[in-house]
Formats: C-alpha cells, structure tokens, sequence
C-alpha cells in the first residue's frame, strides 16, 4: 500500500503546528516550563491534534489548518500577557467570556490589549484566512486511508488516546494561574481549570440561616433601618499614593469616617477588574479562595444551579424590600440571571436612567445617588438597596485632562505620566460629591438608615505606579449609622467577605 502525498502533508504540518505552539508558549509572561510531567504534555499534544483533525477535516487544507490554530495560540498568548500587564494575573480557561464579552463591550477589555494590537490580528486573520484559501487547494483525493483522512484518522486515535490518559492522571493545580501555566503548560492548565470547573461548590453562606437573629427586645419591622451598600468602583484613597494631591478631593468621605462604626483599609480579592469576586464575596459572605477554581466567576457556578444564600435573600427573608442599582446593562456578568437567585427584588439597570448626562463615558455617580433617593423616599417599608458604581470604570487613559483638572485636584503639579491619576481623581472627587448626597437622603428620612460604603478593587493606572509606587491592593470602607454614636472608629482592617456581616451587627440588625 503506498501512502499518498497528501497523507504525509497531514502528518507534518500537525507536527510543524504541535511545535511552533510550544515555541510561542515561551513569550508568555510567565513562560511555560518544558520540564513537565508526561501527563501534561499528553494534553497538550491531544488538544492541539483534536483541534488540527477537526480543522483539517473540514477545510481539506492542512498548512492553512495549521497556520490558524497558531494564529489563535499566539492570540491567547497576547491577551495572557495583556491582561498579566493590567491584572497582574495570566489568562485562565474561565476568561473566555473575554472574547465575546470584548465583541458587546468592546471599550472595557479592548483598549488594555491596545486598538493598535487589535486591529493588526484583526487584519491577520483576515489576510490569512484569504490567502490560506487561495493558495492552498483541497487535493482531488481526500476520501482515503491513504491520504489525508487516513492521516486524520491515525491523529484522532493518538490525540484521542493521549488526552484521555492525560485527563485521568487529573494534575494537580494550586489554582494560582502563573504558577500552574508554569508548571503544566496553557492547554494543559486550561483543561484541569475546565475540568474542576464542572464540579459545583458546596459551601454555604453564612447567610444560610434564614432564622431572624435580631438584637434582644428585637426591634420590629417599623424600626429596621433602611440599607444601603455601595460598591464603588474602582475606589480606593489615591491621596495613599502622593502627598502633592489635594486632602479635600474627599472631604465627605473623610467626614463619614470621623464619624464611623467602622472604617479602615479592605482587602478584597480583585486587582484592577474582576469586580464580581468582590460583589460575590460581599453578597455571599464567602472568601473568594475558598472556592477554589470558581473564584475566577462565581457567577457562572450560580447560572449552572449554584445555590447560595446572600445578604440579599438573608433581609428579604426579614421583611425587607430588596434593590440593586446599576447603570449598566444587566446582561453584563450575567447579572440579569444571577440577582434574582440572590434574592433581589429588583434590579434598575442602565435602562432606569434613561437619557441621563453621562459623565465621562458612564452613568454619573450622582445620578446613581438622585436614583438612591427616589427610592428611599418611595419606600413603604425596610429597604435593602445594593449599589454597583460605573463613573470610575477604566479604561482611563481613553480620557482627556481637562482645563484647570491640575489647579482643582493637585496641590503641586504630579509627575509625568500621571494623566490616568488626574483623570481618576476628577471621577473620585465626583464619588465624594455622591455621599453628599446620600448623607442628605440617609439623614432626612423617616427611618434610621445605616451605610456601608467600599470599593471593589484599586484602578488600573499602570504608568501612574510606575512614577509613584504600586499599592497594595487594598481599598477602603466605611459603615456609617444615622443614629447612635457618631464619635468615630478606630481604624480597623477587614476582609469583604466578613463586611457584611459586620455591617449587620453594627447597624443592630444582626447580632452574629
């Protein structure tokens, strides 16, 4: 039996492939490691071989096949090393809502890769997907065991045999994505990620006790205090960073402070974005490491039959009207379906705020804050009302200093390259402008009213940490009370997941 061209054509091009992935895997930011175990590369020669006969059987064109499977391995490769620039985190297999979520929401994700990058592989793609076509052709003989579907053949029992042995050694992972892609590889980390991604979390909220725990000689229904959470974002006390910025950009934040239950520094388990493990932390009381490779998107394990009870679910099961405010569309992080399941009673997106002026690219904070105070003046009854901020979002750097920003915001001219601070300030000192106004709507209603207030994660300003320090990561909180003591708190560090509960307690709702 002699093999025809085409099958040996099949055989090297896949090699050629398989081998020019594991170069371009060295140009991670965290290079792959090629001391890893047999196990690990037995899923990455299995997917890729999976991936090339499934490309290869439908367009009969194996060097094109080829050239698109590395065009996409160098595609993760950039965004991998983009979002480790901007995140200080490698890409893993639970971001691949990135590229659909790109394609609806370009302005978030699209810019930190760089428009430039963008529409280069945009154009590549392009231009390798016609030229690909045009130069090479489907051989008149295909449908053979000695051409190329006797080769595709050969390939998806190997590649076959080989990811189902890779798969059942189940790899350990730390679920620390730099180290893992280290150590195991891109493919093969994804795999173990996407296999662990199927078991769903069992643990529990602390919210779980559906029991009211009021304070004794419990206050009835009349005398709960209204609630208010503010998850602000990309908040955090940018005066940490240099001392030339002026103390007064948040006068009102200090002024709640002064006269705090509690108040301090917050360590939350995002860095620049992800705002959900901080939401999902928050809402649920569980800590973002405890659910293992879930942390990445809690939300998705809820779409997929995740039940967990939240601070939501645990007040509404006490009487309380349940709200959550937030000028985006809904749809974004799956929201639409996951609120409703957290026990929100409803949910005023973008959509609630009509034609309203935007500020910078987003919805206002003070607009969010008029649309706090409607509802509060509206409320027949306890109202929890959970508020997701946009103003501050990123990316900063696609915003224009504006004329006397420097007077208004420095006390001294910054250092170059801060522009994205300048930019960020002017948007926090509007934040500060939003709890003027949510003092007044706290303070005047008929009800006691009690605020947690906290940001999600720092910003990211890359070139402003270069000239000045990178923080840490932790933001900042505060839990203010209407009534009772308003001497101030010492400054006391917490975790997110611990902060609602602490709010509760502190605004006697809860005693444990």
């Amino acid at each position: 039996m002699t093999l025809e061209p085409g099958f040996w054509t099949v055989i090297l091009a896949a090699v050629s492939g398989l081998a020019l992935t594991v170069g371009l895997e060295r140009f991670l930011q965290t290079a792959a490691s090629l001391r890893r175990p047999a196990a690990a590369w037995a899923l990455h020669v299995g997917l890729y071989g999976l991936a090339y006969v499934v490309l290869v059987f439908v367009l009969g064109r194996p060097i094109f096949a080829t050239a698109l499977l590395c065009a996409f391995f160098l595609l993760l490769v950039v965004v991998s090393n983009a979002k480790f620039k901007a995140l200080r985190e490698a890409f893993v297999f639970q971001d691949y809502e990135y590229f659909t979520d790109a394609i609806r929401h370009p302005r978030l994700y699209i810019p930190f890769l760089g428009w430039g990058k963008f529409f280069l592989a945009a154009a590549g793609f392009i231009a390798a997907l016609t030229i690909g076509l045009w130069l090479e052709t489907v051989p008149a003989l295909r449908a053979a065991w000695t051409a190329q579907w006797g080769a595709l053949a050969l390939l998806f029992v190997l590649s076959m045999g080989l990811l189902l042995w890779g798969s059942s050694e189940r790899l350990a992972v730390q679920i620390a994505p730099e180290q893992d892609v280290q150590a195991l590889g891109l493919l093969a980390s994804f795999w173990r990620y996407w296999q662990q991604g199927r078991q769903r979390p069992t643990l529990s909220s602390p919210f779980a006790d559906k029991v009211p725990q009021a304070l004794s000689g419990a206050k009835s229904l009349t005398e709960q205090p209204h609630l208010v959470s503010v998850q602000s974002e990309s908040f955090f006390d940018a005066r940490r960073l240099w001392d030339g910025i002026r103390p007064e950009i948040l006068a009102e934040f200090d002024r709640f402070k002064s006269q705090a239950s509690a108040c301090g520094h917050l360590h939350v388990p995002a860095w620049g974005a992800n705002t959900v493990r901080s939401e999902f932390s928050f809402l649920s009381g569980i800590e973002n490491t405890a659910l293992g490779v879930h942390r990445f998107n809690p939300y998705r394990a809820v779409c997929a039959g995740w039940s967990v009870a939240t601070l939501a679910s645990w007040l509404k099961n006490q009487g309380y009207r349940t709200i959550c405010i937030h000028p985006y569309p809904a749809s974004f992080y799956q929201r639409n379906r996951v609120f409703p399941l957290f026990g929100f009673d409803e949910f005023l997106d973008i959509k609630a705020f009509g034609d309203i002026e935007r500020n910078g690219p987003y919805i206002g904070d003070q607009a969010v804050a008029d649309k706090v105070a409607s509802e509060l003046e509206q409320a027949q009854g306890p109202v929890f009302i959970h508020v997701i901020t946009m103003e501050n979002h990123g990316p900063l750097h696609l915003e224009k200093v504006a004329a006397g920003d420097i007077e208004k915001l420095y006390r001294q001219a910054p250092p170059a390259a801060c522009e994205d601070l300048t930019i960020y300030l002017r948007h926090i000192r509007n934040a500060d402008a939003m709890l003027t106004r949510l003092r007044q709507a706290l303070s005047t209603s008929q009800r006691p009213a009690s605020l947690c207030w906290y940001g999600d994660h720092v910003p990211i300003m890359p070139s402003v940490y270069a000239a000045l320090g990178t923080p840490c990561g932790d933001v900042d909180y505060f839990i203010w009370n209407s009534t009772g003591d308003q001497s101030g708190a010492p400054h006391q560090d917490a975790a997110i997941h611990d902060l609602a509960g602490q709010w509760m307690r502190l605004s006697g709702v809860m005693v444990k």
